[in-house]
């Protein structure tokens, strides 16, 4: 079932990324929305895929969250920037936390912002962050 909302920056919702192809990620995954909800895209949003696989090597554009936004799961969790995405609100979802259970998460507007940075530096745009 599809998101019926405009989901905000900083919600935790899992994106179904069927239809892509490897090396693309292709899979059901929980992502964080990275895009302000007053830009007008209707239907779409900025995202940014998460894994509590750490990247091998770690580089500027992975960002581990302070703190695992799952309270079901205290793994660590690596936002991965090199795989930001628009994708339409049709293949967004709460994230299933059991057998008919659905819940959204969220992280702060600070780790939002040092996500998007992350994004920008995995495209090449340089950011001075100091």
């Amino acid at each position: 079932m599809a998101l019926t909302i405009h989901p905000k920056a900083g919600m935790i919702v899992v994106c179904d990324f069927s239809g892509y192809m490897i090396p693309e990620i292709v899979k059901v995954r929980p992502v964080v929305i990275i895009s302000p909800n007053h830009i007008s895209r209707p239907g779409l949003c900025t995202v940014v895929p998460l894994s509590t696989t750490p990247p091998n090597p770690i580089q500027p554009y992975h960002y581990k969250l302070i703190g695992s936004p799952f309270p079901h799961d205290p793994t660590d969790v690596w936002a991965k920037c090199d795989l930001v995405a628009s994708v339409s609100f049709a293949r967004l979802d709460r994230v299933k936390i059991a057998r008919g259970t659905y819940n959204v998460f969220y992280v702060s507007m600070e780790q939002v912002r040092e996500i998007r940075i992350c994004s920008a530096l995995s495209i090449g745009v340089d950011i001075d962050t100091e």
